[in-house]
């Protein structure tokens, strides 16, 4: 196929003028993920458990009834072919999320419908595990997760109270130890629990409902949980957010709302929240989302994918919004210090590395964009947001999601993802941080950089944390994570003999890349799985990159006397850019693929990232072969 470079021009010029058109009056870029069956399936069984309880109490639970009635009808028109829910309306049957439809589709089983759906749910289940036994079943679902019982308990736990696990159904759900709640929290990193750092709603209350059903046969932990009953579930109540959705996630709030209702807790402060959470932010055809909106994810990923030409873009308003963003208080979730940024603006958001490092990227862009822009503000709060990477970067070097040390289950240890994104938000504003703060970045920088050279695989590649695919064999995506290394290598430029060493590991990541690219030009997340547009763009800003820093000699390269690597380059940069002018009708048409990971190994797509991904690597692609000066230098996302 020929590559034709005003069809790329024009692509990304359409591509971009429908990128700003996401930008809202406050200045945010809204996005929109997609329906989950996951979540609705826990939405609607707490209001059937709530609807249950209000009658129990000769109140009226009409209106949770009617909420559950919908979410359960929106399950039946949208099961798999196979009998089998995914965690998207494009993703394939998946044991964890067929298991929660099933339990919750069980309380509606008096509808026609959904007796249908919940014969073929059972038809699939048996054959995934073999058979329907409470032994098998459980044994099934904490084979998904291994030692990680983050995920594993809340599904047993529905599956208990859907009478889905036999008359002792409860002593196949984990006893959580919600006692260790009441402990002061600096002491969390040295108990090694076997869930994660931003679980603590889950432990408290499925730990007390599983203590409630069955309590511990040992007398110690019996006092010991009676005595901390009451504390705990002031505890719950105290990190619960003004808008009741802890996480704003309809599945970790849905399991609590079950878990208290179960307890007879249906009148407490916490449940009665949790359920005004979940009613308002029910859509309007009866499901719900992953989590309520990334709306400070997607605005930094936007800021940066149109950087440097930010002329269209509300950069004040947008400024404004995105500072006040920045926590500035001690978070009382997870304890997190002040400077950090959440994925979202609502009060269900948790500080973290990734969105933190997209946040300090971005007011780089906008302050170089804006000569007017008031500079002393935004370098104080990019300062305070270094200062919070650096606060919680782990002892191998690595950053974490949350917490500094917390433990070495998913979402808690390093990863190189977020390691990339910070490395290069410390560069970005590496010549403008106060004196004292200097040598922490540069050590912080280099830090991050060595932990990255020794997890790259031995293939050249790097697996993230925050994305996935469902098509790649172990559902990893290391396109993903050597993409985003690879453009902090192109990047950045460490000191001595570091960077040579970070040049070299960037080469063998560049070799990973250009073996990965599909025949068409196309990217997926790994050689030989099908493409999409979202990694497409994320391999074709990485290679542009690249290409640019070995044209301007910001890599230590060695000379090249026939020139064939840089025609290999162009044309792998060609070929990809190609298939996007192909695939999105010159920039018009950005289908969403599941591509995005959110806790415990829930597949999302979200309306925006394949125009977010797009938009940067076609930027990148058009400085790299000559066809646009004026993107030269973009900091990208």
């Amino acid at each position: 196929m020929s590559f034709d470079q005003q069809e790329l021009q024009n692509s990304h010029e359409n591509a971009r003028a429908r990128l700003l058109e996401q930008f809202t009056e406050t200045g945010s870029c809204k996005g929109e993920l997609s329906s989950s069956a996951l979540s609705t399936a826990t939405a609607a069984m707490a209001f059937a458990l709530s609807q249950r309880a209000a009658e129990s109490r000769n109140k009226n639970g009409e209106a949770h009834g009617q909420l559950a009635a919908d979410g359960h009808r929106w399950l039946c028109n949208n099961q798999n072919q196979d009998g089998g829910w995914g965690d998207t309306t494009d993703s394939p049957s998946n044991i964890s999320t067929t298991t929660l439809c099933w339990a919750s589709l069980s309380l509606a089983e008096d509808q026609p419908t959904a007796r249908s759906s919940l014969d073929r749910a059972e038809a699939w289940l048996k054959k995934a595990c073999g058979d329907l036994s409470p032994e098998l079943l459980s044994q099934t679902i904490k084979g998904r997760y291994g030692k990680d019982q983050t995920f594993s308990a809340p599904i047993l736990m529905t599956c208990a109270l859907a009478d889905k696990l036999g008359d002792e159904g409860w002593r196949f759900v984990p006893s959580l130890p919600f006692e260790l709640a009441a402990c002061p929290h600096q002491i969390f990193p040295l108990l090694q629990l076997r869930m994660v750092s931003y679980a603590l709603p889950a432990l408290i209350a499925l730990g007390q409902v599983r203590h409630f059903h069955l309590p511990s046969k040992s007398p110690i932990s019996r006092v010991a949980r009676r005595v901390t009953r009451r504390r705990t579930l002031r505890i719950l109540q105290a990190i619960q957010p003004t808008s009741g959705g802890y996480l704003e996630a309809a599945p970790l709030t849905s399991f609590v709302a079950m878990a208290m209702i179960s307890m007879e807790q249906d009148e407490h402060a916490v449940t009665q929240n949790c359920l005004r959470f979940l009613a308002a932010t029910v859509r309007p055809d009866g499901c719900w989302p992953i989590d309520t909106n990334l709306d400070t994810w997607t605005t930094t990923l936007a800021v940066n994918a149109l950087a440097p030409d930010l002329e269209q873009v509300p950069q004040e308003k947008t400024r404004r919004w995105l500072l006040a963003q920045q926590y500035l208080t001690e978070h009382p979730y997870t304890h997190a210090a002040p400077g950090g940024w959440a994925w979202t603006d609502l009060p269900g958001g948790v500080p973290d590395a990734d969105d933190t490092a997209g946040a300090i990227l971005a007011l780089r862009s906008l302050a170089d964009a804006d000569p007017h822009a008031e500079r002393v503000s935004i370098m104080d709060s990019a300062a305070h947001g270094i200062r919070w990477l650096l606060g919680i970067q782990n002892m191998d070097g690595g950053m974490p999601t949350f917490c500094r040390g917390w433990g070495k289950l998913p979402f808690d240890r390093s990863s190189p993802d977020l390691s990339a994104h910070a490395i290069r938000a410390f560069d970005a504003w590496r010549g403008q941080v106060p004196g004292d703060l200097l040598a922490k970045v540069l050590k912080g920088r280099d830090r991050l950089a060595a932990y990255l050279l020794e997890t790259q695989g031995h293939d050249g590649s790097w697996v993230p944390l925050w994305f996935g695919n469902q098509h790649e064999e172990r559902e990893e995506n290391p396109l993903y994570g050597t993409s985003r290394v690879l453009l902090a290598v192109a990047d950045v430029r460490l000191d001595g003999e570091q960077d040579s060493a970070w040049y070299f590991g960037g080469k063998m990541a560049l070799r990973w890349l250009l073996n990965a690219q599909r025949s068409d030009g196309g990217f997926g997340a790994g050689p030989g799985v099908r493409a999409s547009i979202e990694e497409t763009g994320l391999g074709l800003e990485a290679l542009a990159a690249w290409y640019l820093a070995v044209e301007e000699k910001r890599l230590p390269v060695p000379e090249d006397r026939t020139g064939k690597d840089r025609e290999v380059l162009r044309a792998a940069i060609e070929g990809a850019a190609g298939w996007l002018v192909a695939q999105t009708e010159e920039g018009r048409d950005f289908p969403a693929a599941p591509v995005g990971l959110y806790f415990a190994k829930l597949w999302y797509s979200e309306r925006l990232y394949p125009l977010v991904f797009a938009v940067a690597g076609m930027g990148r692609a058009r400085v790299a072969l000559g066809m646009g000066a004026e993107y030269s230098g973009a900091a990208g996302s």
